[in-house]
């Protein structure tokens, strides 16, 4: 007879099996910092589209691996090799367009932040609607590319912490875990959150990793 697993158990095995964040995937080193805080937005604005995570973090490591890691190198990058690059991620069926709004976001970041989006944080007064608002400023970034942003920078900037939105817990109500945030953070580690929250968005997109999920020995 099958034992019946803890939550903290469904938990570790999660963040075992997926627990790692799509800045991580797209081998961004966050940090409270300019330069990483950039390359989330330009990932944000990627995994945007309707179009598979996978590739929209290959699209976001060949644009990082061109050099262009910054708002001013992304302003300055020649039009045609931006989409070079996104092609060469397969990011082809948005090349053009994203094009476009990487030029605008980078421009915005540089004219707005002065090239730091620490300052949209505190232009927010570390508040999660507020910041949620300043995201969707920029062309390209809607709610759900605003969740995406403060879901992975959240053990990053620790006053939003936990942030988990209706997709997080819809994952979690697959996996029969509580859906109270306050009681996720407890099961997961408060150092854990992004990766949490990325583990329980792809139990939303990946039925087979549910069920390896639940079907784990305790």
């Amino acid at each position: 007879m099958a034992t019946l697993r803890s939550d903290t158990e469904v938990v570790r095995e999660l963040l075992d099996r997926a627990g790692r964040t799509y800045a991580r995937d797209a081998e961004i080193t966050l940090k409270d910092t300019p330069e990483p805080l950039f390359q989330l937005l330009v990932l944000a604005m990627l995994l945007s589209a309707r179009i598979s995570a996978e590739i929209a973090t290959q699209a976001a490591r060949e644009l990082f691996a061109a050099g262009w890691r910054t708002p001013e190198s992304m302003v300055r990058a020649p039009r045609g090799q931006v989409i070079a690059a996104l092609k060469r991620g397969r990011y082809s069926r948005y090349d053009e367009s994203t094009a476009t709004r990487l030029r605008k976001a980078a421009e915005r970041v540089r004219d707005e932040y002065d090239g730091d989006l620490r300052g949209l944080a505190e232009r927010s007064g570390h508040d999660e609607k507020a910041a949620a608002r300043l995201l969707q400023e920029f062309d390209g970034i809607g709610p759900v590319g605003a969740e995406i942003f403060l879901r992975e920078v959240q053990d990053t900037w620790t006053w939003l912490r936990p942030h988990l939105d209706e997709r997080t817990l819809a994952g979690a109500t697959e996996l029969q875990l509580p859906r109270d945030p306050d009681a996720l953070t407890e099961l997961a580690g408060a150092s854990e959150m992004a990766p949490l929250a990325a583990a329980l968005v792809r139990v939303t997109l990946d039925s087979k990793l549910r069920d390896e999920v639940l079907a784990a020995p305790g």
